[in-house]
C-alpha cells in the first residue's frame, strides 16, 4: 500500500485513480498523519489495515469478526443481513 499525501491526492488525481483501476491501494496523510485509505472497489481493505498510533486502536462494533469481509460487516451494520 501507497502512502501520498493531500497534497499528492489532489495534485496527482488521475493518476492515482489509474493506480486503482490497477488494483493500488492508498493511505491518505494529511501532516504526516493518516485519514483515510482509497482501495480499488471490491477490496477488503481489513487485510492491509495498520493502525498509526495517533488514530488509536482499531475496534470492531459488537458482533463482528475480524474474519469478515468488509462488504458483509457494512451489510451487518446497516440491517441487511
Amino acid at each position: 500500500m501507497k502512502t501520498i499525501s493531500q497534497r499528492e491526492l489532489r495534485n496527482d488525481s488521475g493518476e492515482i485513480m489509474r493506480g486503482l483501476e490497477r488494483g493500488e491501494s492508498y493511505r491518505v496523510t494529511r501532516r504526516g498523519v493518516p485519514v483515510g485509505m482509497l482501495t480499488p472497489a471490491g477490496h477488503d481493505v481489513l487485510d492491509e489495515l495498520t493502525v498509526h498510533p495517533a488514530m488509536g486502536p482499531r475496534v470492531f462494533p459488537a458482533g463482528v469478526s475480524r474474519a469478515e469481509r468488509t462488504d458483509d460487516v457494512l451489510s451487518a451494520l446497516r440491517g441487511e443481513r
